[in-house]
């Protein structure tokens, strides 16, 4: 890849994880004090909703964040997964977007999602990792498994998921505020941001990392930690 192009990579993950801290703005109203050692909610500001009532004879307000809608994907092994799924329900997720034939930043997300598996073993039952593939027609069940095994992947808690192109993009882009898009102009033809997703047990997004920097994934599993008190 060019100097250009990597460039271009590098740039845009900064700008798409920048993007976050606008976001972060709006999900702070109800934050917690830091010694409280709760994450913050975070989402699309058009999408929260804000529900006035009374307490003690007061007006006040409850920020009520978006949550991840319900969805239906094929994992690697051909099997329909949904929100409601055994694997999926009552977990924390860590969810990231990609293509087995990414050649830029994908092979570096999966190796530092290993990473964030390994360290977790002992929390499967707890949580479960995502990877979502925005290119679907050729990443079927068969190619996602042949991926897994090429990375040396065994954890059945990791779940490597393909479904419907837009539906994807969209889920990624309105709910995992991850980007995501089919670009014939960039290496590999497609653009999309190389960020993990940190979703609570009831589908709240809770942190947004650059998951191509080790920095940032450290803060995710720190964060991760957190989460699990809090989530008790």
């Amino acid at each position: 890849m060019t100097k250009k192009k990597n460039k271009f990579y590098y740039f845009f993950n900064r700008i798409i994880c920048s993007s976050f801290v606008f976001i972060f703005i709006f999900s702070c109203q109800n934050e917690p004090k830091k010694s409280e050692k709760k994450l913050p909610y975070l989402g699309k500001p058009e999408l929260i909703e804000v529900v006035y009532k009374t307490v003690n004879g007061e007006k006040t307000t409850d920020t009520i964040y978006p949550v991840i809608p319900d969805f239906q994907f094929l994992n690697q092994d051909s099997i329909k997964i949904t929100k409601q799924s055994k694997s999926l329900k009552g977990k924390i997720w860590i969810a990231d977007f990609f293509f087995t034939s990414c050649t830029t930043i994908c092979p570096l997300m999966t190796k530092n999602m290993k990473y964030v598996d390994s360290v977790s073993k002992k929390l499967s039952d707890d949580i479960a990792l995502l990877s979502f593939s925005i290119n679907p027609k050729y990443d079927t069940p068969s190619i996602l498994k042949k991926y897994r095994e090429k990375y040396k992947i065994t954890s059945k808690n990791w779940l490597f998921l393909t479904g419907d192109e837009n539906k994807t993009h969209r889920l990624g882009i309105d709910n995992f505020l991850v980007f995501a898009e089919r670009n014939e102009d960039v290496t590999d033809g497609f653009a999309h941001s190389g960020a993990f997703t940190l979703v609570d047990k009831k589908g709240y997004v809770r942190g947004v990392y650059l998951g191509t920097e080790k920095k940032e994934v450290e803060k995710l599993i720190k964060d991760l930690k957190i989460l699990l008190k809090e989530d008790k």
